[in-house]
């Protein structure tokens, strides 16, 4: 459910049970709170938090509806906030830091209350492009715990020799054991979720990082100098955050490929006109002998053309890129190289 559809609920009656208990919650505070923490179970802790964490604004009156025998004291409270730090904040009161990290990683990750439920709800690429490098053995295990249409459309996109390996593993499968089940739970959820988790987690150096992105070259280098010559660090860190149109070309060629369905051929020229030749090659090799033909008469055609053009359609590019990454779509590795899913 959305911050916008909860917010905009008047009626208590079309909360759930779960969004109920999350705003009471919040209304009671760190100090009042804590105690009716204590007495629920794991499960429920997390099924809250989720909640919480996304509920967004929750206007006053809606907070006395779902309050009513507490209205004289909760009337000057006015309106809440659910969000990822209100709900670290409160659970931190009454449980062990690590148990507080390993919740808040889970809820910002993908929603469901089992490991399984959660790998229903991660798309099918990402899955696969993480799967692709596990033994087959333990693909085969995963797969067989989902969904059979999610299963399938995981095994279309991972490598054909290697799904063929996973097929004849799962075909000669009989029970898992349990102790290999939570094995193969355990690095799911330290190794794969908690990657997608801390994408969410999001700091001013990231939001920084995104506008920085959104300048053009001259106003990005005249930022970045600036901000070198007051705090180095900070700089530093922006950079090596930030996502840039050269960047596309670190891209799987599952991701290109998703990526050129999704931008204006005329501003894919426009961005590949100004794009090195190591770049220009990596989207002409992940495109048809045709439609690089096409694209490079098309590029040619346009003759010269002007750096701001060519700025803003490889913005484009970048921000339908980081869009689809949002969506699941393609995967995008970060600077250290590390097989850390951003954005």
């Amino acid at each position: 459910m959305t911050r916008a559809k909860t917010a905009a609920k008047e009626d208590i009656r079309q909360l759930s049970g779960a969004e109920r208990s999350a705003i009471v919650m919040l209304a009671l505070g760190e100090e009042h709170s804590a105690k009716l923490w204590q007495m629920m179970d794991e499960d429920e802790v997390k099924e809250i938090s989720q909640v919480m964490s996304t509920l967004g604004s929750i206007s006053a009156a809606l907070v006395d509806k779902l309050l009513v025998d507490f209205v004289s004291q909760m009337s000057g409270t006015g309106s809440l906030l659910g969000s990822y730090e209100a709900t670290e904040r409160l659970i931190s009161r009454f449980m062990p830091e690590d148990k507080v990290g390993q919740i808040m990683e889970e809820i910002r990750g993908p929603a469901g209350r089992t490991m399984w439920d959660k790998l229903a709800n991660v798309n099918e690429t990402v899955l696969a492009n993480y799967l692709k490098n596990e033994y087959p053995q333990t693909v085969s295990v995963v797969l067989s715990k989902i969904k059979p249409e999610h299963a399938a459309r995981v095994l279309g996109a991972l490598p054909e020799e290697f799904a063929l390996e996973v097929v004849q593993r799962m075909l000669r499968m009989e029970s898992v054991q349990k102790d290999i089940l939570d094995k193969v739970e355990k690095t799911l959820r330290v190794e794969f979720m908690s990657n997608l988790a801390r994408t969410a987690k999001r700091d001013s150096h990231e939001h920084m990082a995104e506008i920085f992105n959104n300048f053009d070259r001259q106003t990005e280098s005249r930022f970045i100098v600036a901000l070198e010559e007051r705090s180095r660090d900070s700089a530093e860190r922006i950079k090596a955050l930030m996502f840039t149109f050269e960047d596309l070309g670190k891209l799987d060629p599952g991701s290109i490929q998703t990526l050129l369905r999704h931008v204006e051929k005329d501003k894919l020229g426009l961005a590949l006109k100004g794009a090195t030749d190591t770049l220009r090659d990596t989207f002409f090799s992940n495109m048809s002998e045709r439609a690089g033909k096409i694209l490079r008469e098309d590029m040619e055609a346009m003759g010269p053309v002007r750096l701001k053009d060519v700025d803003e359609a490889q913005m484009r590019m970048v921000n339908v890129a980081k869009d689809l990454a949002n969506k699941g779509e393609i995967m995008i590795a970060n600077k250290a190289g590390e097989d850390e899913l951003i954005y």
